[in-house]
């Protein structure tokens, strides 16, 4: 979950430079603002998935629930540099409030983003049981009669 996250999440650290740094005169690498925190994001909430819904299909979660999930993770990912006090304090107020806000809600689309893919490959994958018994029967008779010619 950590590396699609952090895949996905990479071109906003892009734009996050682009509009920075528009002249590229700060040496910079501006992809790690997206991917650092996608990819703790993504980890963060695979563990807050894994305590919440242990026991539950993709089907039985609704798409709320986990993009709140991931809010939370987001939530503990953008006040991590704060907590750690590694953030600069000459920084304006309202600017931990605009970087925690807007890793809470990248993690609640990405979140989001995940169980809409999870319920398309599901919806996707091989039908199991009868049905695949089924196909294993008619591909055992279609090599019977093949034999036989």
């Amino acid at each position: 979950m950590g590396l699609i996250w952090a895949m996905a999440w990479a071109p906003v650290g892009l734009l996050i430079g682009w509009i920075v740094d528009r002249d590229g005169s700060m040496d910079e690498p501006w992809i790690a603002a997206g991917t650092f925190p996608g990819f703790l994001g993504g980890v963060i909430f695979s563990i807050v998935l894994g305590i919440t819904a242990r026991r539950r299909r993709f089907d039985q979660l609704s798409l709320a629930r986990f993009g709140a999930w991931g809010a939370v993770a987001g939530l503990l990912v953008g006040m991590l540099p704060f907590v750690l006090g590694s953030a600069n304090p000459a920084l304006p107020t309202w600017l931990p409030f605009v970087i925690v806000g807007s890793i809470s809600g990248m993690s609640a689309v990405s979140a989001t983003g995940s169980l809409a893919l999870a319920r398309l490959a599901e919806r996707r994958a091989l039908p199991v049981s009868e049905d695949l018994a089924e196909v294993r029967h008619a591909e055992s008779e279609a090599q019977r009669l093949a034999e036989r010619r």
